[in-house]
């Protein structure tokens, strides 16, 4: 066997690695409630091609019920499309910043997850509204009214991406996890109910299955929290306090209807969404009435309000809710970082 090669006064060191950067390569753990959350998604990972889709027939619904749940699930791709890149980033930010290890983890099986949750809005709407969201040629008043709202709708998506892509590398792990509380919350409220309510097998099973993946990112986001929530200072809790304002209003319009604030939109746009909403509830898809989903998101808000009140962080007025709290300016872009 050759001799080892060691210079005259010992190994040269290797150079300082310029930080933010991937390398070194580490696997700290620090927090094994997160480890034990990793094992458990790998444990739960499902394949959306499985779902019995021989069984959502075209024929089933008439065009108009069609065109609302093609309506629906585009409106939720909005936010779904964008939980893959969303946390994708974050995963290369999380490396970059060398966080724990199950943090990065878990941060991967969100994304991974969120590809599942993407998947479903494509398949569904490919066995519908072939063509949709938006790559069809609308034949009808109706049809005209939901090919613009979904074009509005994506032109405020890539505000959102835009915003996004400027601010996840300044915000502290608090803010981005308090703005991923707000939307898993948010995701596991909305499919709980339309699993309940939905009156197919196909939709029942998707919304479970994408229901418990989200309650799974909850604890992940809530486990990252504890242990990042003590020690704050008033000026990130201030930031917290934005923050969700900014995911209420964001994730409202897949949860209830869009407030202002965020959101630019034509005059006509709500009308139209609450019809094409109503041919969608007709047929069956188990979206909640206007009353129900703004009782749930009520819930939603209480109890995101009782884990927050707990570290000192104030919480915002949500006067489309009549809910009282601290009062928080006009909301731009760039303030807005909730996902599902």
């Amino acid at each position: 066997m050759a001799d080892l090669s060691i210079p005259e006064g010992g190994f040269w060191p290797a150079p300082e690695i310029p930080q933010p950067n991937i390398y070194p390569m580490e696997w700290r753990v620090e927090t094994d409630k997160l480890a034990a959350i990793y094992e458990k998604s790998k444990r739960t990972v499902w394949n959306p091609a499985d779902l019995p889709w021989d069984g959502l027939d075209p024929d089933d619904f008439t065009a108009e019920q069609r065109l609302g749940i093609m309506y629906w699930f585009s409106v939720l791709a909005n936010f779904d499309a964008s939980g893959p890149a969303v946390f994708a980033r974050a995963t290369i930010q999380a490396f970059e910043k060398h966080e724990e290890d199950p943090v990065r983890k878990c941060f991967f099986s969100i994304t991974r997850d969120e590809m599942n949750h993407e998947e479903c809005c494509q398949r569904t709407i490919a066995r519908l509204w072939p063509g949709g969201p938006l790559d069809w040629v609308p034949a009808t008043d109706l049809e005209r009214a939901a090919h613009n709202n979904i074009g509005w709708l994506y032109h405020n998506g890539g505000r959102y991406w835009t915003g996004y892509s400027s601010a996840v590398g300044k915000y502290s792990l608090p803010v981005l996890f308090t703005s991923f509380m707000m939307g898993e919350m948010a995701a596991s409220t909305l499919f709980r109910g339309m699993a309940t309510g939905t009156e197919h097998p196909v939709f029942s099973e998707m919304f479970h299955r994408i229901g418990r993946d989200e309650s799974r990112h909850l604890q992940i986001c809530m486990t990252i929290l504890e242990n990042e929530w003590p020690g704050l200072t008033d000026d990130t809790r201030s930031l917290i306090t934005r923050q969700l304002r900014a995911g209420f209003v964001f994730l409202s319009m897949i949860l209830w209807e869009p407030p202002g604030g965020f959101w630019e939109l034509p005059p006509y746009f709500l009308h139209n969404h609450r019809v094409l909403m109503d041919h969608a509830r007709d047929a069956g898809l188990g979206v909640l009435s206007y009353e129900d989903q703004a009782e749930n998101w009520r819930v939603a808000m209480a109890r995101i309000r009782a884990i927050v009140e707990r570290w000192g962080i104030e919480f915002p007025a949500i006067p489309e809710l009549d809910i009282e709290g601290v009062e928080v300016d006009f909301l731009d872009p760039e303030d807005i970082i909730p996902v599902f």
